[in-house]
């Protein structure tokens, strides 16, 4: 197996302050007969949820590579997880994606070796949480908004504010919604404190969620500060989220599509929305590690992510958006253009992604992702 080295970018330098060089293979040999897979809850289907979702099983039989795969509930946790290794690779998000480039846990991708990257909807090639200095470090697979999730027998109206999760306050059907909210477990949870504050307190002058000076941080933290008071639960698992909207009372909370559609699926009274503040979001890239044990079968994998069917089932599955445009409209799988539409397809522009924080910014100095870890786990334990 051939390897080269690249130099590091000048925005990895900004996070790490090094250069350091990556192994990036240049054609692809027999494969190994497995490939492990670190990987968001849903992503990675066989049937066993639902028999009308699978796209592994498929792929297992033509390529020979059996699919392991370990799910993981936050960014954090994909970073520690491909942190220790034995992975090849990850679906990071764009809170995850740049740090594991600075901690030279991933390599860059061979886009030649991926036949089906000409597909890829062309706002996702070179997205900078994945790209550095032109140089790829994984496949585009799906995006889309974090949504507020609502019970409908509650709200006869979808709620036009994130109000409802931020601050106590009397629900339409005459109660508090102290304890029958929640919020995110994840310190990437304080950029959407900072959208919300873009609105209403204009006059911090933030323009970017993840770029927060000493005075707009804490701003975002005095919010949260007054969120837990209200919260019953900081969720990261979907399927704990899940049930509590099914079975201990919650009736409002930010979430992703997929809990959603699973909720709605079982006849629950649940929908979303995305109040008038707007939304954070994720875009998300499969990403392989430096010292991938299985690397063949990795691109094999990351060829068949971008196939048309799996993107198109994928993104009704999930409600996300398929890297892949043609997904919506080629009748391959179950998606249609109404359908991408509908999962907010062409609102790309009004979504701010998710991204690792960095103490240099565009105004100057930020808080780094650091704080951002530390301080949110004090908001959590009352500090």
């Amino acid at each position: 197996m051939k390897i080269m080295k690249v130099t590091a970018t000048s925005a990895l330098c900004l996070l790490t302050g090094l250069a350091p060089a990556i192994a990036q293979i240049t054609q692809i040999g027999a494969p190994e007969g497995q490939v492990n897979i670190v990987a968001w809850p849903g992503y990675i289907e066989r049937g066993e949820t639902d028999k009308a979702f699978d796209w592994v099983t498929a792929f297992e039989a033509s390529s020979g590579c059996k699919v392991n795969v370990k799910t993981a509930n936050t960014s954090d946790e994909m970073v520690a997880l491909m942190n220790e290794g034995g992975f090849d690779l990850v679906t990071a998000s764009g809170d995850a994606s740049l740090r594991l480039v600075a901690g030279d846990r991933v390599q860059p991708v061979n886009t030649d070796l991926v036949p089906s990257w000409s597909k890829v909807d062309d706002r996702l090639k070179a997205a900078p949480w994945h790209t550095v200095d032109g140089v790829h470090y994984g496949v585009p697979y799906q995006w889309g908004p974090n949504v507020l999730m609502y019970n409908t027998e509650i709200f006869k109206e979808p709620p036009t504010s994130w109000d409802v999760v931020f601050k106590e306050m009397t629900l339409p059907d005459g109660k508090s919604n102290k304890g029958r909210v929640q919020a995110y477990d994840g310190p990437i949870h304080i950029a959407d404190a900072a959208q919300y504050l873009m609105t209403h307190k204009p006059e911090l002058g933030i323009t970017s969620p993840y770029e927060l000076n000493e005075d707009q941080y804490k701003a975002a933290l005095d919010l949260l500060r007054g969120q837990r008071e209200i919260v019953s639960r900081y969720w990261h698992d979907a399927f704990i989220q899940i049930d509590d909207f099914k079975n201990e009372g919650v009736v409002a909370s930010g979430s992703w599509p997929f809990q959603v559609n699973l909720l709605k699926g079982e006849g629950l009274p649940v929908a979303s929305t995305i109040p008038a503040e707007g939304a954070t979001g994720w875009a998300d890239t499969t990403m392989m590690h430096v010292d991938a044990a299985n690397p063949n079968c990795a691109y094999l994998w990351m060829e068949h992510t971008l196939s048309s069917n799996l993107q198109s089932d994928l993104s009704v599955w999930f409600g996300s958006n398929p890297a892949v445009p043609a997904a919506c409209t080629d009748q391959s799988g179950q998606q249609t253009a109404e359908g991408c539409t509908g999962n907010g397809m062409d609102d790309f522009d009004k979504i701010r992604f998710w991204t690792t924080p960095s103490s240099k910014c565009a105004q100057g100095d930020c808080v780094p992702y650091y704080r951002w870890v530390s301080d949110y786990i004090g908001v959590i334990g009352g500090r």
